[in-house]
């Protein structure tokens, strides 16, 4: 039975994949992404990988998802003609040789792994009491190679930043995006304001057990992004001007505590990022409350779009 799925799931994967690359509509295709997206979860939960299970269903899945739609919707009036426009036969034959040999190399490159391949579980399982949490994926995440996650919560910063330059000048400062209107007592404005409170609890939930169960700060920023950006759609909430200096601060907060956590390491255990004996865990839970709020207000201020309006 567990041999059927599995090959279902290898099956199903790879026909939506072909679907994503092959659709020539915008929105079929990103229809595929998304759905590619909650079939790769199914596959990690598979391979008993629930946090990055996690992680792929709430922002490969979801927040990409959403994204890719909003971009979709803007290049509606341009698609017909972007259609028109067939790449030439020595160019195709090119694109097909070139994904030909990737999958050749990616094939080999898994195939020619020694057996056992080589891991460092053992590793972290050793040294994870030193950390004081019983999650490997959030001692590996903010212990062991720490410098990798605070390289991927700036990486967040300079994305949004990224699409805050897309703003018109007269703009620059204003609110993101177009302000919504929805039927005050319509089912989206409904659920509007039933959602976001379970959805608060769900976050926190997944937040808070991340130390020692699957879960953490990125699964549960992607909820809370989500849950404002609802009631945004819904138009009981409005994007705040970029120009704020809270909202500043709300962003890099994250980004400097973990900096300024990671210098105190050159002072009190030998090397940034290293953590002092006895101290580990409350430093990580430190780490992990800033980047939080950070974490989710960089998602919902990239998926809000770059400013379109002026402050006032």
């Amino acid at each position: 039975m567990i041999a059927a799925l599995n090959a279902a799931l290898a099956v199903l994967v790879l026909a939506l994949a072909v679907w994503t690359v092959a659709a020539r509509s915008t929105f079929a295709a990103t229809v595929g992404f998304v759905a590619y997206g909650l079939v790769l979860t199914l596959v990690w939960v598979q391979l008993q990988g629930v946090d990055i299970a996690l992680t792929e269903g709430a922002i490969g899945g979801g927040l990409t998802g959403a994204m890719l739609v909003a971009a979709a919707a803007r290049l509606r009036d341009t698609e017909a003609s972007a259609r028109a426009e067939r790449p030439g036969l020595a160019l195709r034959i090119a694109a097909a040789c070139v994904a030909a040999c990737v999958t050749a190399a990616l094939a080999y490159a898994i195939l020619a792994l020694p057996e056992p391949a080589p891991t460092l579980a053992h590793l972290t399982a050793d040294n994870i009491a030193s950390t004081g949490v019983a999650n490997p994926i959030t001692a590996v995440l903010i212990a062991f190679r720490a410098m990798d996650t605070l390289l991927e919560a700036i990486v967040v910063l300079f994305a949004m930043i990224g699409v805050w330059s897309l703003a018109p000048d007269r703009a620059w400062g204003g609110r993101p995006g177009q302000p919504h209107h929805a039927d005050p007592d319509g089912i989206l404005a409904w659920f509007a304001r039933v959602l976001p409170p379970i959805g608060i609890v769900v976050a926190i939930y997944i937040f808070w057990v991340g130390a020692d169960e699957p879960g953490g700060k990125f699964q549960a920023a992607t909820i809370l992004a989500a849950m404002w950006m609802l009631a945004v759609v819904a138009g009981l909430a409005d994007a705040p001007p970029v120009s704020r200096t809270w909202v500043r601060l709300a962003l890099v907060g994250g980004a400097v505590v973990f900096l300024a956590v990671g210098a105190a390491g050159v002072v009190t255990a030998g090397a940034f990022l290293a953590y002092p004996d006895g101290y580990a865990k409350l430093l990580i839970k430190l780490i992990e409350w800033a980047l939080l709020p950070s974490i989710a207000l960089a998602l919902a201020l990239i998926m809000a779009g770059a400013p379109e309006r002026p402050e006032r």
